[in-house]
């Protein structure tokens, strides 16, 4: 069995590993520590949850000699304020016995104490692309030192439109480092960056992009309208055994109205998170689900990344996400560290065709459930509900031909489906795009 041990790192690192109790490295762990060390810039895919942190900071670390320097030799970029906190709390860990000054900076707080704390010195800046730049455009921060740059989650920073501050600081550094990238999906953005900025890199893959971890149990109910998702949660949750759970919502208003419905029946049960919340709210709630004091969070996919919380048994989605790699990122905050994990989805009739994408994405099929007895159905839609119905219906393009069958199918996808006899899946294991889709379509034609 692999073992730290092999890396030879340095006494100091190698004691700070065992403290923290770790001894067998994950797989891309071991796939990227002798790239890295060999100093060639370094493409990396691997899904969430998978150990990417350790896998840049060990072989960096262990090349570490002193310089007389106060400006940053290593600098991380990661999307969010809570991933520059994790990252530098992982820095400080593997750092205790040696001599690195670690500083994380972030938007959203005072840049003058940052600025402070930046002239104080600091080895490893851990940063957010736009509080970087905004610091370096402010010659706050120098890069004369600077001898390797890892931007982690790219794709994410890419979702989040940090793609101008992300290339305005690699124009800014010098062309003698080693930089390194890792991505949870490869995209034609990602290509384009490296192919602007690295020079030959070599890529290190863990699973092809998009591939969801196996030991994730994958279900959905079908329901109609939100309302009735939050009538259904609230009876899910009756179950003790969604005992650590995140509830996925995708904007910061539905985040508000479903943490308000399910603190009246578990008061105190569950926090929420979102971009309005501030830092130290966020920090906090992170930190009270992390040590069990709370049994879950509402949340949008600012906690979908990245985020290093362990032991999540349950990940549901009330809303399906807008882009099917997403729904990957989410459902991967569970069965972490080869534990196993449930992801459940509650689908709108306006949502089945991106789960349907989402599936194709992953090469498998995700599990029907019924609808549970005694759930109430509501029949009234919210506002952003019917925006999205009419929307969907003048995208939808009009037939050449109407007919009979035009009207049957019109009249069809007015009924509702909430469930009724669970009917058998043939499970595939890893059926092919066209299978998928067949055998959805063939589902269609039955409910005639």
């Amino acid at each position: 069995m692999s073992t730290f041990e092999q890396f030879n790192l340095p006494k100091s690192l190698q004691k700070a590993i065992d403290e923290l109790g770790l001894t067998t490295p994950t797989p891309i762990q071991e796939k990227s520590f002798s790239i890295i060390m060999s100093g060639r810039d370094v493409m990396g895919i691997a899904q969430t949850g998978t150990g990417k942190t350790y896998a840049y900071l060990l072989p960096i670390l262990k090349q570490w000699k002193f310089i007389a320097t106060d400006t940053p030799r290593v600098l991380i970029l990661v999307p969010t304020r809570e991933l520059v906190v994790q990252v530098a709390a992982e820095v400080e860990k593997l750092t205790q016995y040696m001599s690195v000054r670690t500083l994380g900076v972030y938007g959203g707080v005072n840049i003058n104490t940052q600025k402070k704390a930046v002239y104080q010195g600091v080895d490893v800046l851990v940063g957010t692309p736009g509080r970087i730049m905004d610091l370096a455009l402010d010659n706050v921060i120098r890069f004369d030192s600077m001898q390797k740059l890892i931007i982690d989650e790219f794709d994410e920073m890419l979702n989040l439109g940090f793609r101008y501050q992300v290339t305005s600081i690699l124009t800014m550094l010098k062309n003698k480092k080693q930089s390194i990238l890792f991505s949870a999906t490869m995209t034609d953005q990602v290509d384009e960056m490296l192919d602007e900025y690295f020079e030959f890199p070599e890529e290190v893959s863990l699973a092809p992009s998009g591939t969801p971890l196996e030991k994730i149990e994958q279900f959905y109910y079908k329901v109609p309208n939100f309302l009735t998702k939050i009538n259904l949660i609230l009876e899910l949750l009756k179950d003790e055994s969604l005992e650590r759970v995140l509830l996925f919502v995708n904007n910061k208003k539905t985040a508000d109205l479903l943490a308000e419905k399910v603190e009246e029946i578990y008061p105190e049960q569950f926090g929420v998170i979102h971009s309005n919340k501030s830092q130290n709210y966020r920090l906090q709630t992170m930190a009270q689900f992390q040590e069990g004091s709370i049994r879950g969070i509402v949340t949008t996919d600012v906690m979908a990344r990245g985020l290093d919380i362990s032991d999540i048994s349950h990940v549901i989605n009330i809303e399906f996400t807008d882009i099917p790699e997403k729904y990957i990122h989410r459902i991967g905050r569970t069965g972490r560290a080869d534990k196993s994990g449930i992801a459940i989805s509650l689908i709108a009739p306006v949502e089945e065709e991106i789960m349907i994408e989402a599936e194709v994405l992953m090469e498998k099929e995700i599990t029907f459930l019924p609808f549970p007895e005694g759930v109430e159905v509501a029949e009234r839609l919210l506002e952003f509900e019917k925006d999205k119905k009419q929307m969907k219906f003048l995208l939808k393009k009009p037939k050449l031909e109407g007919g009979a069958s035009f009207h049957e199918k019109k009249d069809k996808n007015k009924k509702v489906n909430l469930g009724g006899p669970s009917k058998t899946k043939k499970k595939t294991g890893t059926s092919v795009n066209r299978n998928i889709t067949k055998t959805r379509a063939a589902k269609r034609k039955n409910k005639k």
